[in-house]
């Protein structure tokens, strides 16, 4: 059944793949940014979430928001005032939906959100389950309370759907990017110990997921967003250097050095998060890339 959806964050690369799906399936479009833009066939609103801030007019007609807004992780040092930010960005943003959609004649129905694999922390090789406790430091204390406030959305009853997304990969826009720079130069090499569990997925089969979450209404809570086959951090650098026809060095970059780089921001590519795909195959969704070397194949060829 074709809806009216309403998009944030829609200019990252997650929502520009799901602009051109939806497009594609004949729903009507809206999105929900900091600044004027244009979008062929997707009407614009804006908004300000520091300020408070909304066209309110954007909710007119929409039965589904989709919620992808957020401030990058990794784009700058975790300072205390960047931290208030990133975790600002994404509770403040939530709340300032649902206190929009609660002060006017809303036909909201349906409330996907984005999340992170940072929910559940560094846990080593556990396998982790949609219904395992969150766990410690930084990442996990944000997802936490991110998770939090979409969940407010239950009191308005709201369908509430959140993607526990993991390491993205595309051809621009992506983690991949950063990954593959030292690799081009002769300079790769598998970070802190190698062997942390990274949960990858390709930005089509992420993008996918939120596009069955709209269209199928048992989709319902967390959902983690990765591939059925999670590799290590030794094992995507290999792979990687391995399209790119690199060599890997075979010592590895020690974590203290990361640190000294990265400072406590290091824990992005240190912490092994091996996530289970198992509830989502449940629901019948059908990956396009389930093994790695495939996505790279898509991406690199």
């Amino acid at each position: 059944m074709k809806q009216h959806i309403l998009i944030t964050g829609a200019t990252g690369m997650i929502g520009k793949k799901l602009i051109a799906g939806l497009l594609r399936k004949g729903h009507n479009l809206s999105i929900l940014t900091r600044k004027p833009i244009k979008i062929k066939d997707v009407k614009v609103f804006l908004w300000n979430v520091e300020k408070g801030e909304i066209d309110k007019s954007c909710l007119m007609g929409v039965q589904t928001i989709v919620h992808l807004a957020g401030a990058g992780i990794a784009e700058q040092k975790w300072t205390k005032e960047r931290k208030k930010q990133i975790i600002d960005s994404r509770v403040a943003s939530t709340e300032l939906l649902y206190k929009t959609i609660s002060e006017t004649a809303s036909t909201v129905k349906n409330f996907i959100s984005s999340s992170a694999s940072g929910y559940y922390g560094d846990r080593d090789d556990e396998i982790l389950l949609e219904n395992n406790a969150p766990g410690e430091g930084f990442l996990a204390e944000c997802c936490t309370l991110w998770e939090n406030a979409v969940d407010v959305g239950k009191e308005l009853n709201l369908r509430i759907v959140k993607f526990r997304t993991g390491f993205v990969l595309g051809k621009s826009g992506s983690g991949l990017t950063s990954l593959a720079r030292p690799i081009r130069l002769f300079a790769g090499a598998a970070l802190g110990t190698g062997k942390q569990w990274v949960p990858w997925i390709h930005v089509d089969d992420i993008a996918a997921m939120y596009m069955s979450a709209i269209d199928d209404d048992s989709y319902e809570g967390a959902y983690n967003g990765c591939a059925p086959n999670p590799v290590t951090n030794e094992m995507l650098t290999k792979a990687v250097a391995k399209k790119l026809n690199r060599p890997v060095w075979p010592i590895n970059v020690p974590e203290k050095v990361l640190e000294m780089i990265l400072g406590k921001m290091s824990i992005i590519v240190t912490s092994s998060t091996n996530l289970s795909a198992q509830k989502i195959l449940d629901k019948g969704f059908n990956f396009n890339f389930v093994h790695l070397a495939d996505a790279l194949d898509e991406i690199y060829n």
